[in-house]
């Protein structure tokens, strides 16, 4: 296994997460019900078991997408970014919205995480396809 492009692959999805629910911390924390402290940020704090667990699970996440686009005999960019997005749109989100639906939580927090997760699995196969 090519660990490297794996690696790529999770610090891609990664830093988007990054970026992504920067921009989108105010209606995600609203809609996940998450409370603020005065200085706006999570009352219960983050802890950086939190970060590292969460790329521990990126890993996990590119690790397999290389295995099923290797035994698909998927190359190419632009292979890399449609298959990933079909893993996030038509694996990854409707995983989210069903323990959503049952959890009683917002329709908006589905659509924000499961935005991301399709966004993450485009990146994470296009630089997958491309290392």
């Amino acid at each position: 296994m090519e660990i490297l492009s794996v690696f790529a692959a999770a610090a891609a999805g990664f830093v988007l997460g990054a970026g992504y629910y920067g921009i989108l911390a105010n209606p995600w924390m609203q809609a996940a019900g998450i409370k603020r402290g005065t200085d706006g940020k999570p009352q219960s704090g983050q802890s950086p078991a939190i970060y590292a667990l969460s790329f521990c699970l990126q890993l996990v996440v590119a690790g397999m997408m290389r295995h099923v686009f290797v035994l698909s005999g998927l190359s190419g960019a632009s292979a890399g970014l449609v298959a990933g997005l079909g893993i996030g749109l038509f694996v990854i989100s409707p995983w989210i919205a069903i323990n959503n639906l049952y959890a009683k939580r917002p329709v908006k927090l589905t659509l924000i995480d499961g935005g991301y997760a399709s966004l993450a699995c485009a990146v994470m196969g296009l630089v997958l396809c491309l290392l």
